[in-house]
């Protein structure tokens, strides 16, 4: 069992291939909106929403652009924290193509476990699939800026680093390239949901005054949402003992999505004393 060759990648995903140029070279729709809208597409049928993809090219123009204008709603409902959601609805045109429930509130209570989502599928899969086609755009945009770099570097895509889904690369020579069989994630049989450890990361504060041990925070999460906790480290100040902060690593993305259940800020408390939670957001 060798490498596989990029044609018999692209023929595995020639369906997907088809929507991803049909959306820029058809409906001149934003190469980087594109790339996120298949994204999600592909994130959702790895989901429980199959064949997305291939029921979007039995459709018209307008039909199609209606999905993708759902899809960027889908996304800006990921971006923003004040995102106002219908309690249920909002994707219509969605809902009735993939023939099963799907809402607009889904996007703000599963927020975070799908933003790993999508970028597990940015740089597993749509960055093997679309290599080619997004070098032909970005290089021929390039064209009368002076000499390039062909083959030498990963090529840039306007957009990245994307503020909420980070960094997407694309390889210099996809002809070269030698893929792993054994990543079942091209296949679509693989689940799209590794992630990093900031991912499944939450700021925890504390009420000065009210001090709470670690052992108090430990039992609180494990009492809600059972053994969920991977690492909890107390922040001290360096004036008093009692600790204001903490930074707990999570099991699971979907735990944070399940403390937050939707909201910015999740107010808990213990012992009567509170606690509370947000997403944990490196500044550096």
């Amino acid at each position: 069992m060798g490498p596989i060759s990029t044609d018999e990648l692209h023929l595995f995903h020639k369906t997907h291939r088809e929507v991803f140029c049909f959306l820029i070279f058809k409906l001149h729709r934003d190469l980087t909106q594109s790339l996120l809208v298949m994204a999600l597409w592909i994130w959702l049928e790895h989901n429980g929403y199959p064949n997305i993809s291939h029921k979007v090219m039995a459709l018209s123009h307008a039909s199609i652009n209606d999905l993708v204008d759902e899809a960027v709603s889908c996304l800006n409902c990921l971006e923003r924290e004040n995102f106002a959601t219908p309690k249920v609805g909002g994707l219509p045109s969605t809902q009735n193509l993939a023939q099963k429930g799907i809402s607009l509130r889904i996007f703000k209570q599963k927020r975070y476990t799908i933003i790993a989502g999508i970028k597990s599928v940015l740089t597993n899969i749509c960055a093997r699939i679309f290599a080619d086609v997004l070098q032909i755009i970005i290089r021929s945009k390039n064209t009368n800026r002076g000499p390039t770099s062909r083959g030498k570097k990963p090529l840039a895509v306007p957009g990245f680093p994307h503020p909420l889904f980070g960094t997407f690369n694309i390889p210099p020579d996809t002809d070269s390239t030698n893929l792993d069989l054994f990543d079942l994630r091209i296949w679509m049989k693989g689940p799209c949901d590794d992630v990093t450890t900031d991912d499944k990361s939450m700021f925890l504060t504390f009420s000065r005054g009210f001090p709470v041990s670690e052992g108090e925070v430990m039992k609180l999460f494990k009492r809600s949402y059972g053994d969920c906790v991977e690492n909890l480290s107390m922040g001290n100040s360096s004036v008093q003992e009692q600790s204001l902060f903490a930074i707990m690593v999570l099991k699971n993305v979907g735990t944070v999505d399940q403390i937050l259940n939707g909201k910015h800020v999740a107010k808990l408390q213990t012992n009567r004393k509170h606690i509370w939670a947000r997403k944990y957001e490196r500044r550096d």
